[in-house]
């Protein structure tokens, strides 16, 4: 392990290659069906196999998609594209070649703002380019042959590459939560890493914090959630600061990351890029986006996450905390703005949601698409609670509840069925707070004395005895005047 003051001479730099896998109903060059969980070899077809004489045909969904993520990002469109072969040799890529884009990458620049520790900082994109994905090879149990499923072969691919500005594990897994919310609320990218939809590489690299130009850097790959592209990078970081401290120079290499010890291991030199050999695919024409094409693209984006964010944090006064739940999906941002169009009650409402609702949608295993309580009626109940018509307790243990199977009752109607409206008049309240107060008198003297934090209890009581009934701020206002 690197002691703290070792670790501090050195600067960790960090660049991404995110890939997404876009959820377009056929593949990148064929008709081919694009579809996860199919049986093996069940979605491919002559053009997939690279049979002698097919050809590749463009998916313009495929392309709009990009372009999609490139605006989210603030890049710029490129309007002449041009597709490559990538001349390397891939056991699962029928043709024996990858088309990509080279030297016309579909977006250029932009960046993606990340928040860690309430720090906000913008990571720049060098790129992002489209390319088609290689097939599956599967080593099963107790088989010498390694067999290959070619399903994916042909699935089409967005490469977000990252300029070297990730400085820390924790910058890395910020940055490619950002970059999955980004494409779940496009709709273009599921996002699950776990079934490969969104995988990373990332290159690592440590220098003297007084050097002028960067170490050498390793990839590592096969790291199949966030928190593992975090351990990697750490571990990688205190392998790299350990072998130059003993003297040693680090290898340009590429590295795997086994997540069962936590560490990585070599696994092949670093490909120069002259070893792929690109050249301009043949066999397709120059894509050419208008004007028109992009502005039609343009008009039909959604609002994005940190747009929603600084929205809920400037116009709706709610914490950082809050808006960074309440955007962690579109459709539980939409919904909150939808119940923020019938009540004014927005940090009360985001209570509801973080709390109530979040708990309902997580024990029933169900998306917040799919909850049976419409925003309207999760404002009238948040306006019920603001009224003082019912406790927040109340309101969420007993009346939410009802609401989820009674649709068509209003949350006052059933409070007043269950007779749960509280009782605000001191006539109906302070024959009790002279209850409790008559049923501990050593508490009352000790409250007297300065034990001050016995109202609570004796709040509590008072409202056991009205059944939950009693108005909390009267209560209060009368058991103060009794006591003082």
């Amino acid at each position: 392990m690197l002691d703290k003051s070792t670790r501090a001479k050195y600067t960790v730099v960090v660049g991404l290659e995110v890939h997404a896998q876009l959820q377009t109903k056929s593949k990148i060059f064929s008709s081919d069906v694009n579809q996860y969980g199919a049986s093996p070899n069940t979605n491919i077809s002559a053009i997939t196999l690279g049979h002698p004489g097919t050809l590749p045909r463009i998916n313009k969904e495929v392309i709009e998609y990009a372009i999609r993520m490139g605006l989210a990002c603030g890049s710029e469109i490129t309007r002449y594209n041009i597709f490559d072969r990538k001349n390397y040799f891939y056991p699962d890529l029928p043709k024996g070649y990858q088309i990509m884009q080279d030297k016309t990458p579909i977006c250029m620049g932009g960046g993606v703002h990340i928040r860690v520790e309430d720090e906000e900082k913008t990571i720049q994109l060098h790129h992002i380019h489209l390319e088609e994905d290689a097939g599956k090879s599967m080593h099963l149990d107790h088989e010498t042959e390694t067999l290959v499923d070619f399903n994916r072969a042909g699935v089409p691919l967005i490469e977000i590459v990252t300029n070297p500005d990730i400085r820390s594990s924790e910058e890395a897994a910020a940055m490619l939560t950002e970059i999955r919310k980004l494409v779940r609320y496009l709709d273009i990218c599921d996002g699950n890493m776990e079934e490969g939809s969104m995988r990373c590489d990332a290159n690592v690299s440590v220098m003297l914090n007084e050097a002028s130009e960067y170490g050498k850097k390793v990839e590592v790959k096969n790291m199949n959630s966030i928190r593992n592209v975090q351990r990697a990078i750490d571990y990688e970081v205190e392998r790299q600061i350990m072998l130059l401290e003993e003297g040693q120079s680090i290898a340009s290499e590429t590295r795997l990351f086994n997540a069962d010890n936590g560490k990585t291991y070599g696994m092949r030199t670093k490909e120069e890029l002259n070893d792929y050999r690109y050249f301009p695919e043949p066999d397709l024409s120059p894509l050419v986006v208008s004007e028109e094409w992009l502005a039609k693209i343009k008009a039909g984006m959604p609002a994005l996450p940190h747009e929603l964010w600084k929205k809920f944090v400037d116009l709706y006064g709610l914490p950082a905390y809050d808006a960074e739940v309440l955007t962690e999906t579109r459709a539980m941002a939409t919904y909150f703005e939808e119940v923020c169009q019938h009540t004014k009650n927005y940090k009360a409402a985001s209570n509801w949601m973080m709390g109530p609702v979040k708990s309902y949608l997580n024990d029933s295993s169900v998306s917040i698409e799919k909850m049976p309580l419409s925003p309207s009626r999760l404002a009238a109940l948040t306006e019920l609670v603001a009224a003082d018509k019912v406790s927040f307790a109340i309101a969420s243990q007993k009346v939410f509840p009802r609401m989820l199977e009674e649709q068509d009752k209003t949350p006052a109607q059933l409070a007043e069925e269950m007779n749960l409206i509280h009782e605000s008049g001191s006539d109906q309240i302070q024959p009790l707070v002279e209850e409790v107060l008559a049923a501990f008198p050593q508490k009352v003297e000790q409250y007297r004395k300065g034990k001050k934090g016995l109202l609570g209890m004796f709040m509590g009581e008072v409202m056991k005895r009205s059944g939950g009934k009693a108005n909390p701020k009267v209560a209060n206002e009368l058991l103060r005047k009794e006591l003082d």
